[in-house]
């Protein structure tokens, strides 16, 4: 039986999410913290971290932006703008580029920022696409790595020391910029943040004919090359309140574009609008966890008081973890075309990685409806 938090819809099986004596979430307790910090005080620490860094001769860019085109980014831009400073973006490419993530990128660039786009190898890449899903259910597992992999490398090559990560998702520190004489970046550091799932970079030598030179974009750069330079980043959710909706609405006073519809799998029509693989990366979270993207949204507006705990829960049955036939309009069978992946292939490898303790089933058989979607055993505490 799944256990949710009292307070949000989030079950357990979250990993790193814990349930206190209460029944209350580690992310809904540390939201509570939120709410009594000094923003004013936040903010001031955060100019002072950019001011270390501020290139005042104008001989280079004063800092790095990994953005993708989304809200967020391009919330990030628009506050590095605002705050007077000059930064390099730095796009690694989404593994299925829709239409409106390009869309969004080029208005990104129109804010008036220097950009740079790297764009790893189409024929590598979807190698290591099927073997992320096939190995460690994540068709992402490229894309995850390279946000983290592509961004640093650049911070070496071009010689930018500071780099302004978005959101931290552990919500505890602002990165190693913010201790008093700025601390490098080291790859373990990276490594916490990163989307490796127990596969690392080196394990993918040898499958599928992919040989280290393959992999360029994927290995973070050395030690010696992170301390020459004196990489290091901070989160701008540590200084400034995040909110994606907040960042929305920002966002789109500059030109970011929505969807025309709520996006399959989720409960909004403003975030991952860029890759048409999103939704099958987000199924295999609910097959794997029980949970989905609707769940993680519903969660961040019921913290924020927009939701009830009951409407946030009606809009999770009713949303979340639905089988993925397309994604941002596209059919499911071409978004796998790629992979040499069939539907039928795709749906036995769901069922290898659905988490059967969690889920009705007859006998030993997943129980499905016949659009392809599962039953969890409980939606609440019940």
């Amino acid at each position: 039986m799944l256990h949710y938090c009292k307070r949000c819809v989030m079950p357990d099986t979250k990993p790193d999410l814990h349930l206190d004596g209460e029944g209350i979430c580690n992310a809904c307790r540390s939201y509570e913290y939120r709410e009594t910090m000094d923003w004013d005080s936040r903010k001031v620490e955060l100019l002072n971290v950019l001011e270390r860094y501020r290139r005042r001769d104008g001989s280079n860019w004063d800092c790095i932006v990994p953005v993708s085109g989304g809200k967020d980014s391009t919330y990030q831009v628009v506050r590095m703008l605002q705050l007077g400073l000059n930064p390099l973006c730095v796009t690694s490419t989404t593994c299925d580029l829709s239409e409106l993530g390009r869309r969004n990128i080029e208005n990104l660039k129109h804010l008036g920022v220097d950009y740079v786009e790297i764009s790893p190898n189409p024929l590598v890449r979807v190698r290591l696409n099927r073997i992320g899903l096939t190995q460690v259910g994540d068709i992402s597992w490229p894309e995850h790595v390279g946000i983290f992999t592509i961004p640093v490398r650049a911070a070496v090559q071009f010689n930018v020391p500071l780099i302004v990560w978005g959101e931290n998702s552990q919500n505890e520190y602002g990165g190693p910029a913010s201790a008093a004489e700025g601390s490098t970046l080291n790859r373990r550091w990276l490594e916490e943040f990163g989307g490796l799932l127990g596969m690392r970079v080196s394990d993918l030598i040898g499958m599928d004919g992919i040989e280290a030179r393959h992999l360029i974009n994927y290995t973070y750069p050395s030690d010696e090359e992170l301390t020459r330079v004196g990489v290091t980043g901070l989160f701008l959710g540590h200084y400034l309140p995040w909110d994606g909706l907040s960042n929305t609405l920002i966002a789109q006073s500059n030109g970011f574009v929505t969807y025309d519809k709520v996006v399959e799998g989720s409960m909004v029509n403003y975030e991952n609008l860029d890759n048409h693989q999103t939704g099958i990366h987000d199924y295999f979270k609910f097959l794997k966890f029980g949970f989905g993207r609707a769940t993680d949204l519903a969660c961040l507006h019921i913290r924020r008081g927009r939701l009830t705990r009951q409407d946030g829960l009606d809009a999770v049955r009713r949303l979340d973890g639905l089988f993925p036939w397309e994604y941002l309009g596209k059919p499911l069978a071409d978004i796998l075309a790629p992979l040499e992946m069939s539907v039928d292939e795709f749906t036995r490898l769901c069922d290898k990685f659905t988490n059967k303790r969690i889920f009705a089933r007859d006998g030993g058989t997943l129980v499905k409806d016949a659009r392809g979607n599962l039953k969890k055993v409980n939606y609440d505490n019940v």
